[in-house]
């Protein structure tokens, strides 16, 4: 087999769906399925069970799956060790965060960087609209996303830091002048949507209040700096988390605590079959170092 035939076989094992292989592997669904037709009358055997709803492998696929991905997972990490030397550098580490607060993580940072000098730590933004999807095409190695996080593919690491929740609202909205609001009083406002995957976005914006009222959702965002125009023209309002109070002030926007919300819990997590020297390298180190937030 090719390289590049391989690498389409394992990517629409870990998808199961042509369409999103070909589009994280910038390649036409054609080419996928001309790689996957290849493959199979080499091998004699179907490597897919697939009809016009759903892609699933057959014991014969998910055995070369778990016999290719080792192997191919070294051989990449072994091209880029060689690519590092070359440069110099002794690795590179993508850090995919959510939040907007990376001075708050200065001190996980530099222990990391005192232990491995060479490692090149790079931050990535990552859309709370999509939190798992550049873990997932390999954009980032590892990111920083509030709790809880239950997806089969994702390895959870330690918690990095724990914060209060806030709302956040329009200065001229009646809530404004409070010193503290509850969840309850969302029943009577209208939230902001746009976080995904459901179940992650209701640890923050609860779909009831505690008393079982509904929560009302107008429109949908993937990014703080969307939310902001929606926010402070009064059309809805949303739950934040704290440190967005400190890092992104500004005049039309207000945030009150709130009161009855469980500290937010952040965390490391990254794809377990991509998991690296480097990735278990940076989640000791957020074992031995406490970040402080300011509440």
């Amino acid at each position: 087999m090719e390289l590049r035939d391989i690498e389409i076989f394992l990517t629409l094992a870990e998808e199961l769906h042509f369409g999103r292989t070909a589009q994280r592997l910038h390649v036409t669904q054609a080419r996928v399925s001309q790689a996957i037709k290849k493959q199979e009358r080499r091998i004699g055997a179907a490597l897919f069970d697939r009809d016009n709803r759903n892609v699933a492998l057959t014991p014969i696929g998910r055995q070369l799956f778990e016999d290719l991905q080792p192997m191919y997972r070294g051989l990449r990490e072994g091209i880029e060790r060689a690519v590092r030397a070359a440069q110099g550098t002794t690795g590179v580490l993508r850090l995919g965060m959510v939040g907007h607060n990376p001075q708050d993580l200065r001190p996980l940072f530099d222990a990391f960087k005192a232990r491995h000098p060479g490692c090149d730590l790079q931050i990535r933004s990552v859309d709370f609209g999509d939190p798992f999807g550049t873990l997932r095409s390999g954009d980032i190695d590892v990111a920083l996303i509030w709790l809880p996080v239950d997806e089969p593919d994702l390895t959870v690491g330690p918690i990095v830091y724990t914060e209060p929740v806030v709302l956040a609202l329009s200065p001229t909205h009646p809530l404004a002048g409070r010193d503290t609001v509850s969840y309850e009083d969302l029943a009577d406002l209208t939230v902001l949507g746009g976080a995904r995957p459901d179940y992650w976005r209701q640890a923050l914006v609860p779909t009831h209040t505690p008393s079982g009222r509904p929560i009302p959702v107008g429109p949908h965002v993937s990014h703080f700096m969307g939310m902001i125009p929606v926010i402070a023209g009064g059309e809805a309002v949303s739950p934040v988390h704290m440190h967005a109070a400190r890092y992104m002030t500004r005049s039309d926007i207000a945030y009150v605590p709130i009161r009855d919300a469980p500290l937010a819990r952040w965390a490391l997590i990254w794809r377990t079959a991509a998991e690296t020297d480097l990735i278990r390298a940076l989640a000791q180190t957020a074992k031995e170092t406490t970040c402080s937030i300011r509440c």
